[in-house]
């Protein structure tokens, strides 16, 4: 039987008036990535700030490694062992590289092993131990998004959400964006995506959702949704 670490069941939110996510289901194996992939406005980045505590359900579970987790505020889903890597990166970026690092491990059981943790960020992210001293704000794209990474990697997830990554930046750096990516989950972290690159998030994945309009439209792995054709038809174009 499959190792569900994180289990969203029948998840129905609504901004007010205006329904977002109409009884969404899912599930990620333990050690696995998993995307979600669709048009903007689909709902997906809705979902994760719902797993990740930011927005209340009307109705619905999310359950991680069988316990329910709907009703905790964000930093208590972080504590849990999820962390969200939003949109945007959102990074204090009149503050050093080292201070955001240290910033990731605030919570409670991350800070006896932060030294551990930030040397772990470094090995990971060696670009970041050459600008630890440097201005957060003051990074390119690509290592602002690396940098964005690594401070989650602080609180030592167990699942970590990632949303839209490789939103801005250029080709060449979303090549490397997908390689670290791979090498996260190679070393033991699992990884929901929400990526608007559908062909590169597929191809690493190992399950994938296709969200529209708020609800689950399609699902199997990235290789079978690569080769479907109405995932060809509208995300994908010509591949060659």
């Amino acid at each position: 039987m499959a190792n569900h670490l994180l289990e969203i069941r029948d998840l129905t939110v609504a901004y007010g008036a205006v329904q977002a996510l109409w009884g969404v289901s899912l599930h990620v194996e333990e050690g696995s990535i998993v995307s979600l992939v669709g048009a903007n406005g689909a709902g997906k980045s809705t979902l994760l700030k719902t797993i990740a505590g930011m927005i209340r359900p009307k109705k619905g579970e999310v359950l991680f490694a069988g316990k329910k987790l709907s009703g905790l505020r964000p930093e208590d889903v972080v504590d849990a062992g999820i962390s969200l890597v939003p949109e945007g990166r959102r990074l204090f970026s009149r503050l050093t590289v080292k201070e955001n690092l240290e910033l990731g491990a605030y919570i409670h059981r991350a800070r006896s092993s932060s030294k551990d943790s930030l040397e772990r960020a470094y090995d990971l992210f060696p670009i970041l131990k050459k600008r630890s001293g440097q201005i957060a704000g003051s990074l390119s794209g690509g290592e602002q998004q690396m940098l964005a990474i690594a401070r989650s990697m602080m609180s030592k997830p167990s699942i970590l959400m990632l949303d839209e990554p490789s939103l801005g930046l250029s080709p060449l750096v979303v090549k490397v964006m997908f390689e670290l990516i791979e090498s996260l989950n190679r070393a033991g972290v699992t990884i929901l995506l929400v990526e608007q690159n559908v062909y590169q998030a597929l191809k690493v994945s190992r399950h994938a959702y296709v969200m529209k309009t708020g609800q689950i439209a399609m699902e199997g792995s990235g290789e079978e949704l690569i080769a479907d054709p109405d995932v060809q038809n509208a995300y994908l174009g010509t591949l060659e």
